[in-house]
């Protein structure tokens, strides 16, 4: 779990570049626009949209921009039909990845994701063929100066909380996915910040890479993560 962790971590303060502001409110938008469309605009009877608007927040996108994706999804504007779609690969020594992205264009999305994997060592996989390696989970990420542990540990085993893991950084929350909804609304009731929260794909188990196999894997994981369309990227590593 803790590779995974040190990924995520990667991701979050690439994402915070200046660079790559354009391509994450792109993504949020449609994460937004699809949770309108799934369970309506409001974010007081939509935790789902609820997270999306808070992470929006975090990222410093525009109201107008916020507002105008969800009336996408409600319908109150036309736009496009976009898709979630999830593929799976192996990489470098042999590492399982897991790409979620959503899209307007499945086609261009998948030849995109196949071409990355085939220029950097790896190869797309059938759909199912990682899932004995992985766990679908809730995570929450939490910034060590947002909350000391003890005070972390109770309210997040409280509240279906199924472990937590110590970082340099950060504690990571993972909880099964039927209390994500619930832990986040108590997290957020005692005022404990999260860096991020999503529903994350959490090895079971971690493979350790050369030296090599490793800087080429991080430029698979890399690559994978620039594609416009890709939301998030999830490895064994």
């Amino acid at each position: 779990m803790s590779g995974h962790s040190k990924w995520a971590t990667t991701k979050r303060h690439k994402a915070a570049v200046d660079a790559k502001r354009g391509k994450m409110f792109s993504i949020l938008s449609k994460e937004l626009t699809i949770a309108a469309r799934e369970s309506g605009g409001d974010p007081e009877f939509n935790p789902r949209l609820r997270a999306c608007i808070a992470k929006a927040k975090t990222a410093n996108m525009p109201a107008e921009n916020v507002t105008k994706a969800i009336k996408k999804g409600t319908g109150d504007i036309p736009g496009v039909s976009i898709e979630e779609v999830t593929y799976e690969g192996y990489g470098p020594g042999g590492i399982g990845i897991i790409v979620e992205a959503t899209t307007d264009n499945k086609n261009r999305t998948v030849s995109e994701v196949r071409s990355t994997f085939s220029k950097h060592g790896g190869n797309m996989a059938s759909s199912g063929a990682l899932a004995f390696n992985f766990q679908r989970m809730g995570q929450f990420i939490v910034d060590k100066s947002a909350v000391d542990e003890e005070r972390l540990m109770e309210v997040a085993l409280d509240n279906g909380a199924e472990d937590i893991v110590v970082e340099e950084e950060n504690f990571e929350v993972l909880c099964p996915l039927a209390s994500f909804y619930a832990l986040g609304q108590a997290l957020e009731r005692e005022k404990i910040a999260c860096e991020s929260s999503q529903l994350a794909f959490i090895p079971s188990n971690v493979l350790e890479l050369s030296d090599d196999d490793q800087k080429r894997a991080m430029a698979l994981l890399e690559k994978l993560e620039e594609l416009d369309d890709v939301t998030n990227v999830f490895t064994n590593m």
